[in-house]
This record gives structure tokens, C-alpha cells and sequence, in this order.
């Protein structure tokens, strides 16, 4: 080589993008985590199934508590897609949207079971998501419960307002853990759309729906 020429670069293998290397440790951290949860989802899986090593992971995202904050991030960039970047809907639209979030949810059985796992466990001491899910359940209680004003008018009842907005998380997250553990026994979106229109029918109908359970809520 001459003096003060440019040294000769080897051509060197294709490497991945930056954005495009922490979407692939992420996925991967999704499936870990829905398989095994995060404490027992080891960052060595993790990076062994992305070809890197511990150290490498952590080199993008700092921590296993800041890698499980960026597969939320990706579940939640997922159900924005699912509603083609829209904002929330309104109305008796949101109920609507929610059936649909549910067959959409039959062809994403992984993001669910990361869902479902990190849920129950964020009740646990010292969760790194219990902020997140707590967060989440609130945001969506709000939206809810807006949904519910609209359809039902200045005349509904606050308390159940609440209720109702409460009862559709409860089924939907339900419905979805027995669909994972027995797919043929149950259907995702018909169960979905049976329970939600149930409860907003009896919402609508406020103080004149049916109270079949009267005497065993009133001895709560």
C-alpha cells in the first residue's frame, strides 16, 4: 500500500440495522416471556434466540425491566395497527371495535399469551409492569365509560357506568386465558361479542334490566 493512500477495507457481512436488530430481540422477548413469564424468561434465551449474546441485549435495551417496558410498547403498537393508527372509537363503535380486537386476537395467539402472562403477573411484589397494567386498566375503564355515556345518555347511573366498564375487561381478558388453554372449546369472538352485548344491553337498559342476582349483590 502507499504511503498515505486510504487502507484497503475488507468487504464485510450485511449487519442489521439498529431499529431493525431491536425489533427482533423484542419479538423475541415477547415469546419468551408469553412462554415462561418474565422472571423465568432468561435474557440468555432471549439473545440465544436472536444469535447474540447477554451482553449484546443488553446493550440495546440496558435492562430485562426496560426490554419487557419495550415488548408493552410493541403489544400496544400492534392493537394501534389493528385499528389502522385510528385514535379510539366512541360509541357503541368502541364495543364493536372490541369484537373485532378479538378475531383479529385469534390470529395473534403469541402477543396474547405475552399479554395474558404479564398481566397476572404484574400483580406480583415489585413487578416491573404492575405500573403499566394498572395504568392500562385505567385508561381503558375511562374509554369505556365514556362509550357507555354516549350510548346510554345523561340518565345513566354512574355506579353502573363503572360496573359495565369493569365487567367488559373482565370478560374479554377471561374469554382470551380459556381460549389459550382450549381453542376448541372455546370460540374467541363469539364469546366476546355474546358477553359485550350483554353487558351493554343491560346498561342501556339501566334500572329496568333484569335483576336476576338482586338478593346476592345486595348481600355484598
Amino acid at each position: 500500500m502507499e504511503q498515505g493512500s486510504a487502507p484497503v477495507r475488507r468487504p464485510r457481512g450485511a449487519r442489521k440495522a439498529t431499529p431493525e436488530r431491536r425489533q427482533e430481540i423484542v419479538r423475541a422477548a415477547a415469546r419468551t416471556f408469553g412462554a415462561k413469564g418474565y422472571q423465568k424468561g432468561s435474557l440468555i434465551e432471549i439473545a440465544e434466540q436472536v444469535g447474540m449474546t447477554h451482553a449484546g441485549v443488553l446493550h440495546h435495551f440496558g435492562s430485562k425491566e426496560q426490554l419487557l417496558i419495550a415488548v408493552l410498547e410493541y403489544r400496544d403498537l400492534q392493537d394501534l395497527e389493528a385499528r389502522n393508527g385510528r385514535m379510539m372509537p366512541l360509541g357503541m363503535d368502541l364495543f364493536r371495535h372490541l369484537v373485532h380486537t378479538a378475531l383479529v386476537n385469534t390470529q395473534r395467539e403469541g402477543l396474547v399469551q405475552t399479554y395474558v402472562v404479564i398481566t397476572g403477573e404484574s400483580v406480583t411484589q415489585d413487578h416491573p409492569a404492575s405500573e403499566y397494567v394498572k395504568e392500562r386498566f385505567e385508561s381503558l375503564r375511562g374509554h369505556l365509560e365514556d362509550a357507555f355515556r354516549l350510548v346510554c345518555g345523561p340518565d345513566l347511573d354512574e355506579d353502573l357506568c363503572h360496573h359495565a366498564a369493569a365487567a367488559i375487561i373482565g370478560l374479554m381478558d377471561g374469554i382470551q386465558l380459556q381460549w389459550l388453554v382450549d381453542k376448541d372449546a372455546v370460540a374467541l369472538p363469539e364469546a366476546t361479542a355474546f358477553a359485550i352485548e350483554a353487558i351493554v344491553a343491560a346498561t342501556i337498559a339501566g334500572a329496568d334490566r333484569p335483576r336476576v342476582l338482586s338478593e346476592a349483590t345486595a348481600s355484598v
